[in-house]
């Protein structure tokens, strides 16, 4: 008899990590992990971003006995100083200024939970944003058609955000939009899911 394959949980309600994730699966769940995000002191970005992966993970992962739990988090670094969600149009506007004509570096983790043994494989894609020098008013225009609040970095590279760059330097596309589906795809396969 064939053993019940596991349940695949996104620990996420991010719209943008679910179309992602549909890439790769057609069925899965969505369940809110409700961790607090703050950062901790001295914390690097890169470290903050693995850290909050594992802590979606291991609380979307509650009460689960079969279930490959998938957490993920991104920090938006300019200079060292993250850049966090705006949350509003004037916060956005001045997180693109500051970026213009910069580098800003994204780290985006995983983290992939396997309930059934407890085991975590962790991932962290790093990807450099090359902004093009942009205008106020390019900010504006771009800021009100694409309300990038809930963004970090204050924009959206799957649609006009992308005509802020000059180039982007990653390893995986998919990443900067919120879920290294590439390596992904490698820790699903490693706990025994088929993808393709």
């Amino acid at each position: 008899m064939n053993a019940v394959p596991p349940r695949i949980v996104l620990a996420s309600t991010s719209r943008y990590r679910a179309e992602l994730l549909r890439r790769l699966l057609p069925d899965f769940e969505q369940r809110a992990p409700g961790t607090d995000e703050a950062p901790l002191p001295g914390e690097e970005p890169d470290a903050r971003a693995a850290r909050l992966a594992v802590a979606k993970a291991v609380a979307a992962a509650e009460g689960l006995g079969n279930a490959l739990v998938i957490g993920s988090d991104q920090v938006a670094e300019l200079d060292g100083r993250v850049l966090d969600k705006p949350g509003s149009a004037a916060n956005a506007h001045a997180q693109l200024a500051a970026s213009s004509g910069r580098t800003v570096h994204f780290h985006t983790a995983l983290c992939l939970l396997d309930t059934r043994n407890g085991r975590r494989q962790v991932h962290v894609d790093r990807t450099r944003v090359h902004f093009r020098a942009l205008d106020a008013a390019e900010i504006e225009r771009y800021v009100e058609r694409e309300q990038p609040l809930d963004c970090a970095g204050s924009f959206k590279c799957e649609g006009l955000g992308i005509s802020l760059f000059e180039r982007i330097d990653s390893e995986d596309p998919s990443a900067l939009i919120g879920l290294p589906l590439i390596a992904l795809a490698r820790l699903l396969r490693a706990a025994g899911v088929a993808v393709p």
